[in-house]
């Protein structure tokens, strides 16, 4: 850490991620809170579904467009013009909500923010093996991905605490959710700094026709991740990872709303646990690689995975949906850092940023899709033992496909 923190460049990029991260945590606990805690608001499974939907969905149909255009326009530019337009519309969206606005207006205000989030997320991880050494990529993942995440949920309970101070409707919701600007402007104002072409990309390898790039960013990142085992594998185990999660966020929300009437503040111990072990994942996934390599380290993981859901989300108490959250986390952060980490260095510079956003459109329409179809048949209370053992079957299916592919490729 030490190392990596003496490299200028990685800490600009740290600097602007966490700030940006920050953000987008504040603005989806105080979005949360105005639809799904708000005494002037009622909201059962289908619109916690709608509401995640909203937060989840522009991953996938941003993610091709941004994608194209990481690999075509100067990523340092995208970073801070995107910050720029998100805190513009992070305000218009507080006004809204402190005005009472009716859901469908709020989850497309959130559609767009988050989308515009796409550009700044993608163009982070797509910048990193411009500012440290290709041997340190996994090291500087790790640290980069999971204390952005620590500081997402940081950001969330800022939002927690701040929505304690100035109120529960409408009006509180709308000040908590404008707090989120800060993030953004801080980000923007990091990434200004930065030369002009210092995270690339260095080439670009598209049609001169920027309609043209974007229909084919898709396509073009299946094909380079069909052709590098260790993403393909890697992808089969990250995608049924989300798509398990997707199932218990709703299972979550649920239980802590109706079934353990613990409010917010029980979503924001959930949370705690979340961003635990996310940290502890950070800590020791490139000491655990280094001696177990990735293959075992990923098939653990998912292993470890599937066993925790039915063993700890079965009960449904309080104590057990916190295990489940720190151990479901840690296992899955270990998952997301390995994929990263090859996506980083196994996929050419060139075409990397199409990959990334390949990455979020198959993962998020997982997510999306599995909280969907879980909300047409979930309890009202969240009590639903069926949904949890899919969820474990998701698990074990993913384990499955990553051992067939990595066993066939020799990787």
């Amino acid at each position: 850490m030490r190392r990596l923190l003496s490299i200028s460049d990685f800490r600009r990029l740290l600097l602007s991620r966490f700030a940006a991260q920050w953000g987008d945590g504040m603005l989806q606990a105080g979005l949360a809170g105005a639809v799904l805690f708000n005494p002037e608001r009622e909201a059962d499974a289908l619109a916690i579904a709608a509401g995640f939907t909203a937060l989840l969905l522009p991953y996938s149909l941003v993610g091709p467009f941004a994608g194209a255009l990481l690999d075509r326009w100067d990523r340092r530019n995208v970073l801070v013009v995107a910050n720029a337009l998100r805190g513009l519309l992070i305000l218009v969206a507080a006004v809204t909500v402190a005005m009472g606005a009716d859901e469908p207006v709020l989850f497309t205000l959130a559609l767009i923010v988050v989308g515009i989030s796409r550009f700044v997320g993608s163009g982070l991880s797509a910048s990193l093996p411009h500012v440290v050494p290709v041997r340190n990529l996994v090291e500087a993942n790790a640290l980069a991905t999971t204390l952005g995440a620590v500081v997402a949920v940081t950001g969330a309970g800022c939002a927690v605490g701040l929505r304690a101070l100035v109120g529960a409707d409408d009006v509180g919701s709308g000040i908590t959710t404008a707090a989120a600007t800060l993030g953004s402007i801080a980000a923007a104002l990091v990434a200004i700094r930065f030369a002009k072409g210092a995270l690339g990309p260095d080439e670009v390898d598209e049609p001169p026709q920027t309609l043209v790039a974007i229909a084919r960013g898709l396509f073009d990142g299946a094909r380079a991740a069909v052709r590098t085992p260790t993403v393909l594998a890697g992808f089969v185990a990250l995608l049924a990872h989300r798509a398990a999660f997707g199932i218990l966020l709703l299972l979550t929300v649920l239980l802590v709303r109706f079934r353990l009437d613990t409010g917010m503040a029980g979503l924001g111990e959930v949370a705690g646990m979340v961003g635990l072990g996310i940290l502890l994942a950070g800590m020791t996934t490139a000491r655990i690689v280094a001696k177990f390599y990735r293959r075992r380290t990923m098939g653990a993981a998912l292993v470890v995975g599937g066993v925790a859901v039915v063993a700890l989300g079965m009960p449904m108490t309080m104590i057990t949906t916190l295990a489940a959250a720190l151990v479901l986390s840690y296992a899955g952060q270990i998952v997301k850092l390995c994929v990263d980490a090859a996506v980083q260095r196994d996929i050419g510079d060139e075409v990397r940023g199409r990959v990334f956003a390949l990455y979020d459109t198959l993962f998020n329409v997982a997510q999306v899709v599995s909280v969907s179809l879980a909300a047409l048949v979930v309890a009202p209370d969240g009590a639903s033992p069926g949904l949890f053992a899919a969820a474990g079957i998701c698990y074990l299916i993913g384990f499955a496909g990553f051992v067939t592919i990595t066993r066939i490729t020799g990787h």
